[in-house]
C-alpha cells in the first residue's frame, strides 16, 4: 500500500512538473480566491454581532438592564437598590436613568427624542458616552440647566434628518427648549455633542438626573438601572446572582433585550452567506472537474501505457487525487495569506455600518470548516474525471 502510495505521489509530482505553469498558477489563485470568500462574510457577520453586543454595552444598555416590575412605570428605592446590586461580585457600575419622550425646540426647528436624566458619574462608571465627545463636555453632577445630545439629534445646518430626530446644526453653547410631557417646558444650554455611532444614543439628549427629577416630579426613582460587569459574556451568571440577592424587578441581559433585532439581521445574513458559500463551492468543483479533466484527457495514451506495464488503475487513480490534494492545499495556504491581509486592511480601514464601524472576525472554526469543504468537494472535483478515464480498456486508451 506504501509502495503504490509511493508511485501515485512520484506520478503526481511529475505531472505537475512537466504540466503548464501558468494553468497551474491560475487554479491555485482561483482555488484562493474561493477561500477568501468562503470566510470573508462569515467573518463580517461575526463583525457585526461583534460591534452590535459593543455599542449595546458602551452606551445603550450595559450589560444587564433593570426594569420596573410588572405593571409600574418608575423603580422605587433607586439608591437603596443601587447599593444592593453594587454588593454582587463582579458588579463595577450601575447607573439609573430616567427615560421621557420630549420635543426640543430650536431656532424653529423641532424633533420628538428621548431625553434621559442620568447620575454624571454613575453613568460614567457604565457606560463610555464621555468618552466620545466631539464638542463641549460631558454633563457634572452640578449640571442643572445643560443638556448633551448626540451628533444625529444636533445635526447639521441646512441638513434634514432624513427621517431620523435632528436639530439641523445645534452648536455647543445655544440654547435649546425641551417641552415635557407634563406640558412643562425648559431651556437648556448645551455643553456638549457626543458621536458614539450608535442610532439608539446619537437621537438622544441627556440631561441630569435632579432636573429630570424636579420637572416630572419624582424622588428616587428612575425608568431603567443600567448595570456594568467586569467581565463580558457572563451575563446570565449575573442576572441568576441578582435575583438571589432578593432583586424584585425585571432583570434582563443585553442580548435578551437586543435579541429580536439582532436574531433577524443574524438570519438574513446567514441565508445571504449559504447562498455565497453554494456558489463558491460550485464553481471549485468546476474549475478542479475541468482543470483534472483536460489533464486526463490529453494523457490518455500514456495512462494506457502505464496500465499496460503494470501500474494499477487504483495508482493512477490516486495520482491525480494526489494532484487535487497539492492544488487544494497550495491555493488554501495562498487564500489564508489574502484572508488575512484582507482582514488587516478591514481592521486598521474598517467597514462602516449604521450600527457603527464594523471589524471582521474570522474565528477558526470558520476556517477549519472552509478548508475542510473545499479539500472534499476538490478531491470529490478530481476524482471522477480520473476514474472516468482511468478505467477505460488498455487498447483504447493508447489509440487516444
Amino acid at each position: 500500500m506504501f509502495a503504490g502510495l509511493k508511485v501515485s505521489a512520484f506520478l503526481a509530482w511529475k505531472t505537475i512538473e512537466r504540466g503548464n505553469t501558468g494553468t497551474l498558477a491560475l487554479t491555485i489563485m482561483i482555488i484562493a480566491l474561493i477561500f477568501v470568500n468562503l470566510i470573508f462574510l462569515p467573518s463580517i457577520i461575526s463583525g457585526v454581532v461583534e460591534t452590535f453586543n459593543t455599542q449595546s454595552i458602551d452606551f445603550d444598555l450595559g450589560n444587564i438592564v433593570v426594569e420596573p416590575r410588572e405593571g409600574s412605570q418608575y423603580i422605587g428605592g433607586v439608591t437603596g437598590l443601587q447599593k444592593k446590586i453594587e454588593r454582587v461580585p463582579g458588579i463595577i457600575g450601575t447607573s439609573p436613568r430616567i427615560a421621557v419622550g420630549v420635543t426640543l425646540f430650536y431656532r424653529g426647528s423641532n424633533t420628538a427624542s428621548t431625553l434621559y436624566g442620568i447620575t454624571p458619574e454613575d453613568e460614567r462608571s457604565t457606560t463610555r458616552i464621555a468618552d466620545f465627545m466631539t464638542e463641549g463636555e460631558f454633563l457634572a453632577n452640578g449640571d442643572t440647566d445643560a443638556i448633551v445630545m448626540g451628533a444625529i439629534l444636533a445635526g447639521r445646518e441646512g441638513e434634514e434628518g432624513g427621517g431620523l430626530p435632528s436639530l439641523e446644526g445645534v452648536m455647543v453653547g445655544d440654547s435649546v427648549e425641551v417641552a415635557y410631557p407634563n406640558d412643562e417646558t425648559r431651556t437648556y444650554r448645551v455643553k456638549g455633542i457626543f458621536e458614539t455611532q450608535s442610532f439608539g444614543v446619537d437621537t438622544a439628549a441627556f440631561v441630569t438626573g435632579d432636573e429630570a427629577s424636579e420637572v416630572l416630579g419624582l424622588h428616587d426613582q428612575a425608568s431603567v438601572i443600567l448595570v456594568k460587569t467586569e467581565v463580558d459574556g457572563r451575563e446570565e451568571g449575573y442576572k441568576r446572582e441578582l435575583l438571589s440577592y432578593g432583586i424584585q424587578e425585571e432583570v434582563w441581559t443585553f442580548r435578551e433585550k437586543t435579541g429580536g433585532v439582532l436574531d433577524q439581521a443574524i438570519q438574513s445574513f446567514n441565508i445571504i452567506n449559504t447562498i455565497s458559500t453554494l456558489v463558491s463551492l460550485i464553481i471549485a468543483v468546476v474549475v478542479v472537474f475541468i482543470v483534472i479533466f483536460i489533464n486526463t484527457v490529453n494523457r490518455r495514451r500514456q495512462i494506457g501505457i502505464l496500465k499496460a506495464i503494470g501500474i494499477d488503475q487504483q495508482i493512477i487513480i490516486n495520482s491525480y487525487v494526489l494532484q487535487v490534494l497539492f492544488i487544494t492545499a497550495v491555493g488554501a495556504l495562498a487564500g489564508i495569506v489574502l484572508a488575512a491581509g484582507m482582514t488587516a486592511y478591514l481592521t486598521a480601514y474598517p467597514l462602516v455600518f449604521p450600527g457603527g464601524p464594523v471589524y471582521p472576525v474570522v474565528e477558526t472554526s470558520a476556517v477549519l470548516r472552509s478548508i475542510a469543504s473545499l479539500f472534499a468537494v476538490s478531491v470529490l472535483a478530481g476524482y471522477i474525471p480520473a476514474w472516468q478515464i482511468a478505467r477505460e480498456d488498455i487498447l483504447s486508451a493508447i489509440r487516444g
